[in-house]
């Protein structure tokens, strides 16, 4: 498969395909919602997501799993690495031993991405190593412009749309920020082990909690109203950036509709897991029980065939001749 599709995406030299290969592997691993969806594009366009996945999970494994006892300044000074690698790459260059940077820089090229949407997701995991909760949503939301919103306008180039970019854009970042918000909903007791709160401060004090409260509740496994109050605000909050970016998948080019809409009922899915499961979030993962996945993915593939089908027809001059 990975073969097939580096062939379609032109990509020939071996150094490139292998680190292309790379970031699959890190996509299938470590993503698996997201690599599901993705399986929905057309093969040549799989690649660059592929990429653009493993730099941000590379990135991401510096901030929290470089090694047990390395240090915030050791784990600083290897993302300063990364983003000189990375600059140079942008700029041209050819890096030694960081495939996940060829690969994403090859894809920034070949797509025109803006680098200035990489500097603003390095600023957001540098901020990881020294901040550990949000105040108000407001000051979350400006991370995750750099952690999310600009995932989503970095996938939009490779997408493709049929309105102008910019009409596409925010709907994108927004689709960014809704994916983000679900993990942080479904991961904030793994997050808390990690020292962090990404649940804003404001928001967990509207319903009478706070950081110290959450700790409790992981530590001892007891539930408390209040938390689950705060929870459902939570996912109140994020179905709203949902319906912020549910209009822009009809923006989209019409064969990657199908890997979006999917990637966005499975996430969705995730929030109706956590609800049904009482927002016990902090004692344990919320799982989309397999067989809705399957369901959710089998109607993004015939969705998808559907889609690469029409294109096939209206690109393929014999089409036109046999119609004539």
């Amino acid at each position: 498969m990975t073969r097939r599709e580096l062939d379609a995406a032109g990509v020939t030299d071996p150094r490139l395909r292998a680190a292309y290969a790379r970031c699959r592997r890190l996509n299938a691993r470590h993503g698996r919602t997201y690599f599901l969806a993705t399986r929905l594009l057309p093969a040549d366009r799989r690649p660059a997501v592929h990429a653009l996945y493993g730099f941000a999970r590379h990135a991401d494994d510096i901030v929290d799993d470089l090694h047990a006892d390395a240090t915030a300044a050791e784990r600083a000074a290897a993302l300063d690495r990364l983003d000189a690698r990375l600059r140079a790459a942008l700029a041209g260059g050819r890096p030694a031993g960081e495939p996940v940077v060829l690969a994403v820089a090859d894809t920034a090229a070949r797509y025109a991405i803006d680098p200035a949407h990489f500097t603003d997701f390095m600023a957001s995991m540098r901020s990881d190593l020294t901040v550990t909760d949000y105040a108000t949503y407001a000051d979350l939301r400006a991370y995750m412009h750099g952690s999310a919103a600009v995932i989503g306008l970095q996938m939009l180039p490779v997408l493709g749309t049929v309105t102008a970019r910019a009409t596409a854009a925010p709907h994108a970042a927004a689709l960014g920020v809704a994916f983000q918000l679900t993990n942080f909903l479904r991961d904030v007791g793994e997050d808390l082990d990690r020292g962090r709160v990404y649940l804003p401060a404001d928001l967990l004090a509207a319903h009478g909690a706070d950081r110290a409260l959450l700790e409790w509740s992981r530590r001892t496994g007891r539930h408390d109203a209040r938390i689950t109050a705060a929870l459902r605000a939570a996912e109140d909050l994020t179905r709203s950036v949902y319906r912020q970016a549910a209009p822009g998948l009809a923006m989209l080019d019409p064969v990657a509709r199908p890997c979006i809409r999917t990637a966005y009922v499975l996430y969705r899915n995730i929030l109706d897991t956590i609800r049904e499961g009482g927002h016990a979030v902090l004692h344990r993962r919320a799982v989309v029980p397999r067989r809705r996945r399957a369901a959710v993915a089998a109607d993004g593939l015939t969705r998808a065939l559907a889609a690469q089908l029409r294109a096939r027809r209206t690109h393929d001059p014999r089409e036109d001749t046999d119609e004539h």
